[in-house]
């Protein structure tokens, strides 16, 4: 075994509150669960499903949004931000949720979209229709074209889901006219941040929902609400995740450091508030240091750890990367918080069984080269034990604690996602990873809802994975989950200090706590250390050995 010894610790710095050390659960509304046999889940669907969150053993619940929205893009298109798509229920709905949620001891977040609304919105609706440089237009970013006709878009821009990030509106009149800005898709045009009335109105949105009783808010691309202000060309590809190369300059579109001062303010309005609400920043940002500027003593609460989520499956990258990540974190006092899978990425049971190197699809489809099912779940256990002993917080999603791979046979004629039509087919997009889950085996839509009916079509395969055939049953993934996040709590192990073992280029060795952690990437088993007492190990050891893509946690 290949091993480095070093007496680093790392601790999650003196942040205290529950969202320190939570595991929070991530619903993607319209694929939990469905109460009214319609094809798309609902409020009353979560609400109906809440016990059995609770008995797996999460502390809190995150919504992706809900609100009323035309679905251009399943929601994050929104329209009104004070209300609730008639696809998934009511505002009564709503607070039944919550209340319920209350009850079973989880806490609720929602989803906050404020880098741009939908084309729908009143807001922008008022913009086309009134002249350019009037207030209306000033709440997003229009900008004349260029070129002796105004025919060429503002800048070179590109939009995240492909094409380009401008599109030209036709005046009241029928003239051509300006250009908006739709760093996604079309129907999303941008709001303009530097605007009072901009920063007015989500305050009071922020309100409306801590006045109904909600513990805190996702925030959407945390990283793009400031742009450049001189909007300078940019002639690299368009990548959400910005910053990688520290020679490369910083994007003109994203983590510009004007943001802080919103969320500065927005952190001020939730600490009026009793019971610890939190804010929570989707900032694909990297390097570490950047995405640490985000969770700051004044500013937010938690940041995904997207750097984590995309590392390779090897000693070196997950030391390299866990350590970075808790050294920046600790240096602004603040928790880190760690993700395998989310509703934008492939899920980690079948990414996890690409092979190592491969850059990470925009989803799978059929003809792509396929995953490893069984490799992609074994390492994808082995992951999830290592995530989840990690001091910080973390975020399951919806269906990984049944071992969920992407459905990556989705009949691309079934795509929804605006990726695959904006790229010109040549990225299929998340669909894959948003396939309503499987509750039942023997159910219609395999528990999903009453009917057959389901937005995306289901897997023949998801019969296996149903909730009601793994629970119960002794090493099914389901099980696995239960136990370890049992185990977490007893242990304390999100708010521990962790203490590299061994690191190198096969093994993972650390403490974190009273338990050590092991996590075994190479080809031959290497042994617990000696009197070692096995707590759970994310497949079966043979006489105390962990095999390759396995992790164990054991008490010394």
């Amino acid at each position: 075994m290949n091993t480095q010894h070093t007496d680093q610790e790392s601790a999650t710095g003196p942040a205290t509150g529950w969202w320190t050390e939570a595991v929070i659960y991530q619903i993607y509304p319209r694929s939990f669960a469905d109460s009214d046999g319609d094809g798309i889940g609902d409020l009353p669907g979560i609400t109906a499903r809440l016990g059995q969150l609770a008995d797996l053993g999460v502390d809190a619940v995150w919504l992706s949004p809900f609100y009323p929205s035309p679905q251009a893009d399943a929601g994050y298109d929104v329209a009104d931000y004070r209300g609730v798509e008639p696809l998934f229920g009511t505002l009564d709905d709503a607070d039944k949720l919550i209340a319920d949620a209350h009850a079973h001891g989880l806490r609720v977040i929602v989803d906050l979209v404020p880098n741009h609304t939908s084309s729908a919105h009143a807001w922008f609706r008022a913009a086309l229709a009134a002249a350019p440089g009037s207030p209306e237009r000033g709440r997003y970013v229009f900008r004349d074209g260029r070129g002796p006709d105004g025919a060429e878009p503002p800048n070179d821009w590109r939009s995240v889901f492909g094409g380009p990030a401008w599109t030209r509106v036709t005046d009241p009149d029928g003239r051509p006219g300006q250009w908006y800005l739709h760093l996604f898709d079309t129907a999303q045009p941008d709001l303009n941040w530097d605007s009072p009335e901009v920063r007015a109105e989500f305050l009071d949105v922020l309100r409306f929902w801590l006045d109904r009783g909600v513990d805190g808010f996702r925030v959407d691309v945390a990283h793009g609400l400031i742009k450049q202000a001189d909007l300078a060309d940019w002639q690299e590809p368009q990548e959400i995740l910005s910053g990688s190369d520290a020679q490369r300059p910083r994007p003109p579109m994203w983590d510009q450091d004007g943001v802080h001062e919103i969320y500065r303010e927005w952190r001020r309005l939730l600490d009026s508030y009793d019971g610890q609400r939190i804010l929570v920043a989707e900032a694909w940002v990297e390097p570490a240091e950047r995405l640490a500027r985000y969770v700051r003593p004044d500013e937010m609460h938690q940041a995904f750890n997207f750097e984590y989520l995309l590392a390779a499956w090897t000693a070196p990258a997950q030391y390299a990367v866990i350590t970075r990540s808790l050294e920046a974190t600790d240096a602004v006092g603040a928790p880190t918080t760690w993700v395998l899978s989310n509703h934008d990425v492939v899920r980690h049971a079948s990414r996890l069984g690409l092979p190592i190197g491969v850059p990470r699809p925009n989803g799978i489809g059929v003809g792509d080269p396929q995953p490893d099912a069984a490799l992609g779940l074994r390492r994808a256990r082995a992951a999830t034990l290592l995530m989840l002993a990690l001091p910080g917080s973390a975020y399951l999603y919806q269906g990984e604690e049944l071992g969920l791979p992407e459905h990556t046979a989705l009949p691309d004629e079934a795509r929804q996602d605006p990726t695959w039509e904006r790229s010109g087919h040549t990225e299929r997009g998340r669909d894959g990873c948003r396939v309503p889950i499987p509750w039942e085996a023997d159910a219609p839509s395999y528990g999903f809802g009453p009917t057959d009916a389901s937005w995306l079509p289901q897997p023949a395969s998801w019969a296996e994975y149903a909730r009601d055939r793994q629970a119960g049953t002794p090493g099914s993934t389901y099980e696995m989950y239960r136990t370890v996040l049992r185990l977490r709590r007893e242990h304390d192990l999100g708010r521990g200090a962790l203490r590299w073992l061994a690191s190198g280029d096969e093994v993972l060795h650390f403490r974190t706590g009273e338990v050590g952690v092991l996590t075994n990437f190479g080809a031959a088993a290497v042994p617990l250390p000696e009197g070692a007492e096995l707590l759970h190990a994310s497949c079966p050891l043979d006489d105390g050995l962990v095999p390759t893509d396995a992790t164990a946690w054991y008490r010394p």
